[in-house]
């Protein structure tokens, strides 16, 4: 499994917000690419960056911030956060951004994301599914910067993705993203047993080198972490197995 150190960009500083709360932020740096090189120095091959801005009104405030960083480092980059045309899917592949990550419209508009896997190329599209657990369990997808409530199950989601060469999917559980409280790992296990060809991106929890032993232990194919990396909560000799080129 493949750690993927996250930063996430709010008006250019590199942040954290508690389960997707914009007035529950800390900023841990002003300078992006400072934190992109720390991650390379610890053997990161790949980073996941998010455009907060982009995610909460779809605005691209942090564009120039995120083609520097694209164009700055050895490590490949995916992106995602107001991610809503095709323009700007193209706009950030031909800076160099290795993969865009698709959320809200990929709920919204799924017919036109099912053409960016075709045209792009499923390599190239990692489709974002950002869920709350209902009252009975099911995973359900929240969208716009996990600020709306969707009906949908995550598994009725992806399933209408995969005649469409589907791939890469980030799940992210928002009541664990930035808490330090440990991931979903039953919610990840599940989802490697209903679509075990997929590789599936876990997000949310991750405090240290054991939750990311038991998300490896139920079949995800890589983990995203940003605040427990930030915090220095995992030395660099243990995180090297996780953090092993593609």
């Amino acid at each position: 499994m493949l750690l993927i150190p996250a930063i996430d960009l709010r008006g250019g500083r590199c942040v954290r917000l508690l389960q997707g709360r914009f007035d529950a932020e800390t900023v841990f740096s002003t300078d992006p690419a400072a934190v992109l090189d720390q991650y390379v120095g610890l053997g990161a091959s790949l980073v996941h960056v998010v455009d907060l801005d982009g995610a909460r009104d779809g605005s691209q405030g942090n564009a120039r911030a995120i083609a520097a960083l694209a164009a700055g480092g050895p490590a490949r980059l995916q992106v995602g956060g107001g991610v809503r045309t095709r323009a700007t899917a193209e706009r950030l592949l031909g800076a160099g951004v290795q993969r865009v990550v698709v959320g809200s419209i990929a709920v919204s508009q799924p017919s036109e994301v099912a053409a960016w896997l075709r045209d792009f190329g499923p390599e190239a599209v990692v489709i974002a599914f950002d869920v709350r657990l209902g009252e009975d369990g099911t995973p359900r997808l929240t969208t716009h910067g996990w600020e709306r409530q969707t009906a949908t199950s995550l598994w009725e989601a992806v399933d209408g993705y995969l005649a469409h060469g589907l791939k890469h999917v980030l799940c992210t559980d928002v009541a664990r993203d930035g808490a330090l409280t440990g991931p979903n790992v039953a919610l990840y296990e599940e989802a490697a047993k209903r679509f075990p060809n997929l590789a599936w991106q876990a997000s949310g929890g991750v405090r240290d080198v054991e939750d990311l032993r038991a998300l490896a232990g139920a079949g995800a194919a890589a983990a995203v972490s940003g605040r427990a990396l930030l915090e220095g909560r995992m030395q660099a000799e243990e995180l090297a197995p996780f953090l092993l080129n593609e």
